[in-house]
């Protein structure tokens, strides 16, 4: 029997408290189990307590008492452990349950003291579903994550940083980033960390920059590094990402390579035009520098009051090297003339692809938002590829000067089959831009050489571009569009579908 002090301290306590005889027959039930199971104490007293239990632990629980009754063996006497329970209305919650026998004179009895742990199992089911959702987006990010501790010691190691650095996170944790970086920066490393936790002292934390990392296979990359601190339950982390610049420095090398040879070509163009301009005027003059002379020593000849001999001698050293300047500037005009391209059958979309690539390097950051209409159809034409790609590069970095200051950037890049008025067939490549346009002047002096609407522009570049265009068999032209930017526009001959069907 309980006593009245006991129970006065049952109904105080904020845990449900249930006391059973040994055939598990419900002798007292407190109000906090009342209002845990949904059951007053008068309609659960003198039953038995499997049924606030769900199946199948309803079915086991008599075996349980028998068995303890006969063997004493205490599978659950003083043992806390999560189960399962059943409310009135038929739901089931989980709750921590401990047992223990009660010290009291006659037939035996048992305590069960009850915990709802709902709320603890809602928030570590929500805290799971944090951390999966952590983990799926750390999954996705293309770029590495590396965690570390004060000691620099590898906490985390993210899927792309296992990609980059080829190492299994396993491999990598509790091993110190320091094995990520290649000599000299791998003996450094550990000092910037102890002169922060130090000092304070912010060399790296919050400031991106390049350095170089190590793979395992021994290989060295650049990649750009930004490091942040963090304190975690009162530990402090550090978070560093990585992002691989192989490729872009690939891609920058690629286009300064473009860019010299583009330079390359313009001042070969611009010496060969200065070679055909001073060979077609110093022509005529020297033409008649040479006749002058010739009739002169006609005229000497007829002189009987001169030294003939000196004379004529003088004369033809005159001529000779009137002569000899005319045949300088030939040799000049002929020794830049160019020559023999490298021509082959080339993929229109692939090229426009890689020269828009290049040369919008950089102009992402600018606001500058590219559209790309290609006609997909494998269409090809025999070209020069670089020249090509000079071209474009040519016509795509003047859109995006043109637009500097533009509240809206659109640069598009458009081509499409179209067919001269003789059949033949043609690749219409357009680079449009939202700049601020051109005006009559300016169409009219677009292509004349050293004339530039740039401060710092030779006017060789659209020169030398339609120099190259009409070198293949196409034209390039100017055009105001709806947006009030310009659009230039220029065509190659295609191949003939046989020889393209054949070239494939």
């Amino acid at each position: 029997m309980l006593s009245p002090h006991f129970r006065a301290l049952m109904d105080t306590v904020p845990d449900g408290v249930i006391v059973i005889d040994g055939q598990g027959t419900i002798q007292s039930f407190n109000p906090a189990c009342e209002r845990l199971f949904g059951w007053t104490a008068a309609e659960v007293m003198g039953r038995n307590v499997k049924m606030l239990m769900p199946a199948p632990y309803q079915d086991e629980h008599d075996q349980y008492l028998a068995r303890y009754r006969a063997t004493g063996e205490k599978r659950i006497i003083g043992i806390g452990r999560e189960v399962t329970g059943l409310r009135r209305d038929g739901t089931t919650f989980p709750m921590e349950l401990s047992v223990g026998e009660a010290l009291q004179d006659g037939p035996p009895a048992y305590i069960g003291i009850i915990r709802d742990i709902s709320d603890r199992r809602a928030a570590e089911q929500a805290l799971r579903n944090r951390e999966a959702r952590l983990a799926s987006i750390i999954e996705t990010i293309p770029d590495a994550l590396i965690v570390i501790d004060g000691q620099g010691l590898i906490r985390s190691f993210s899927p792309a940083a296992q990609r980059l650095f080829g190492y299994a996170e396993a491999e990598v944790q509790g091993r110190n980033v320091s094995m990520l970086m290649p000599s000299p920066y791998r003996e450094q490393h550990d000092q910037y960390i102890a002169r922060y936790l130090a000092t304070g002292e912010k060399r790296i934390i919050g400031v991106g920059r390049i350095v170089s990392g190590r793979r395992r296979d021994g290989t060295v990359f650049p990649m750009e590094l930004a490091v942040g601190a963090v304190d975690l339950e009162g530990e402090r982390l550090f978070t560093g990402f990585i992002h691989d610049l192989t490729e872009h420095q690939a891609v920058e090398r690629r286009l300064q390579q473009l860019q010299a040879e583009l330079l390359h070509v313009s001042r070969v163009s611009v010496m060969g035009q200065l070679a055909s301009a001073l060979a077609h005027e110093l022509n005529q003059p020297l033409t008649a520098v040479v006749n002058y002379i010739k009739a002169s020593l006609r005229l000497l000849e007829r002189t009987e009051t001169v030294d003939m001999p000196l004379a004529r001698e003088a004369m033809e050293k005159a001529s000779a090297q009137a002569l000899r300047a005319g045949q300088i500037i030939r040799r000049l005009r002929d020794f830049i003339a160019k020559g023999g391209t490298d021509r082959r059958a080339e993929s229109l979309d692939g090229l426009i692809e890689e020269a828009a690539a290049l040369a919008l390097v950089g102009a992402r950051e600018s606001g500058v938002r590219m559209e790309l209409r290609l006609q997909r159809q494998d269409l090809r034409a025999v070209i020069d590829k670089i020249q090509i790609q000079q071209v474009l590069l040519n016509l795509i970095r003047n859109a995006v000067e043109a637009m500097e200051g533009q509240t809206e950037r659109i640069l598009s890049i458009t081509a499409a089959p179209s067919a001269a008025p003789d059949g033949a067939g043609f690749m219409e490549i357009a680079v449009a831009d939202t700049g601020h346009g051109l005006d009559e002047a300016a169409m009219a002096r677009l292509f004349q050489p050293f004339v530039s609407g740039k401060e710092r522009g030779m006017g060789v570049g659209l020169s030398i571009s339609r120099s190259i265009v009409e070198a293949h068999g196409g034209r390039l032209w100017p055009e105001r569009n709806e947006h009030g930017g310009a659009t230039f526009r220029f065509t190659l001959p295609l191949l003939p579908e046989t020889e393209r069907n054949h070239d494939a």
